[in-house]
């Protein structure tokens, strides 16, 4: 079953190989009156050298970071939970960040416009590094591959949670960082 998750991550992170590109693009959509609306959308997208910076924060703030991928279920569920979390917390010096895990070819037609259609206020970053055997243990030693995965972090503490959450088993595990 974890060399099925792996393969699966391996495709997800497949692509082009650069630190950062941020991609902008129009977002076509129609509103509730019929109207249509474009919006740009940006979307920083990081191999996993770029990326780790934001593993690495110490500024006294305390940092949740989720990989999830549009495509996950269990991902897409819990969102609202994170969502909330950050709107919640965010005077109490938290921040969330989404990191996404969609496949490059995707970002245009599911990513982005998921992005909008959510209405996400936290920060989402696409990770585009198809040497998952190389970054994942960087994230955990103990990391599968499998999504949703979650770390929180303050400096130099951090948890690893590679399950998914209530807004209460979040809000708990946030708490323990707060002290």
């Amino acid at each position: 079953m974890r060399i099925i998750k792996f393969l699966v991550l391996a495709l997800i992170v497949s692509s082009c190989n650069n630190k950062k590109a941020s991609e902008a693009s129009n977002v076509v959509s129609k509103t509730k009156d019929n109207t249509i609306e474009i919006t740009n959308t940006d979307l920083e997208v990081y191999d996993f050298n770029g990326f780790q910076k934001f593993l690495e924060k110490k500024d006294d703030k305390v940092y949740v970071v989720n990989f999830w991928a549009t495509w996950c279920a269990p991902c897409v569920k819990e969102m609202p939970y994170f969502e909330k979390l950050n709107q919640e917390y965010k005077k109490e010096n938290v921040e969330v960040l989404f990191v996404s895990l969609d496949f490059p070819h995707l970002y245009e037609s599911k990513l982005k416009p998921f992005i909008k259609d959510k209405n996400i206020q936290s920060k989402v970053v696409a990770l585009n590094d198809v040497d998952m055997n190389t970054w994942i243990p960087k994230v955990d030693e103990n990391w599968s591959g499998s999504i949703p995965a979650t770390i929180i972090y303050k400096n130099d503490t951090s948890k690893f949670y590679e399950q998914s959450f209530t807004y209460e088993s979040l809000e708990k595990e946030l708490k323990q960082f707060l002290k």
